[in-house]
């Protein structure tokens, strides 16, 4: 990132982005979408650590240099109080146009979880607050989303039963099915921090281990179908590298006609959430098989 106006030369990962005026970027646990040609990003603001302030926006033409675009939801009341925790912020756009902003909903103990939706007309909102439910009845944590034919997924930890795939309703402001649920080989619990993708015909559904604030070896699993079988997971990046210091946030692909993705992790500064550093990182996909490597720095190159 870039702390002028001029755009930034490269992706330097595991330091503290900023943004186009210098800011701390507060681009934690994202979620983002490319929008009519231009890619946006929603992220927790972590000025009052782990309590909510509110999420933020920021948007950029090379997924490199990043103007922020204001707040997208603010704290308030209820489920936006203060004292609540707000985490995981994703948007999916629908085929209606609207924007509808997810939300791991909680408060301080972890007691709640809940996912909660919110709706807006442009991808910087300001979004409206919907309200929140515990999907289908089950526990709520760490999410992520899919879309694919106008269709939208909700991916969501439920520690007691596994990582859930689901369909949401129509407007996206629910969930209405159940498509698959996934647990850790050998163990009675999911992955959390989820992310998916579908390349040449196959999902690929990215995760970490319940490790707390402490980076894992995150995994990887697929399957021809949503639905599943889905494979075993297994590693994407060298194993004992704790996925190079990171947990996955998103992951999204760079070009359309390509194996090139952007793999998009935190690294969680338990004692400093506003500063916690940023991994971006190259991930190839195809085969079967992803891999992630390490570059000192790196400018992504996008196709259409």
């Amino acid at each position: 990132m870039t702390s002028t106006d001029a755009p930034a030369p490269h992706i330097r990962p595991g330091t503290v982005f900023t943004d186009t005026a210098g800011r701390t970027a507060q681009l934690h646990g994202i979620g983002i979408q490319r929008v009519d040609g231009r890619f946006y990003a929603w992220g927790e603001d972590k000025r009052a650590g782990s309590t909510f302030t509110a999420v933020a926006c920021y948007s950029s033409p090379d997924l490199v240099s990043w103007t922020f675009e204001g707040n997208a939801l603010e704290a308030g009341d209820g489920d936006l109080g203060a004292d609540r925790v707000i985490e995981r912020p994703k948007v999916l756009r629908r085929p209606d146009g609207r924007f509808v902003l997810f939300l791991h909903v909680d408060t301080a103990d972890y007691a709640a979880a809940r996912v909660g939706y919110a709706i807006a007309d442009s991808p910087a909102g300001p979004f409206t607050y919907v309200g929140s439910e515990r999907p289908l009845g089950n526990a709520s944590r760490d999410i992520g989303v899919f879309q694919e034919g106008g269709v939208g997924y909700l991916l969501s930890e439920d520690r007691e039963n596994g990582l859930h795939i689901y369909r949401l309703a129509d407007d996206y402001l629910s969930v209405v099915a159940v498509v698959a649920t996934t647990l850790k080989a050998g163990a009675a619990h999911g992955y959390e921090s989820p992310a998916l993708v579908r390349h040449e015909g196959r999902y690929y559904l990215f995760g970490s281990d319940l490790t707390g604030w402490s980076t894992n070896d995150n995994k990887v699993a697929t399957a021809s179908e949503l639905g599943g079988p889905w494979s075993a997971w297994s590693d994407f990046a060298p194993p004992g590298s704790a996925t190079f210091d990171s947990q996955v946030s998103a992951v999204i692909r760079l070009d359309d006609a390509g194996d090139d993705y952007l793999y998009i992790g935190d690294r969680w500064r338990r004692e400093d959430l506003f500063a916690s550093p940023a991994v971006w990182l190259p991930l190839r996909i195809g085969d079967g098989r992803a891999e992630l490597r390490w570059e000192d720095q790196w400018r992504p190159v996008i196709g259409a």
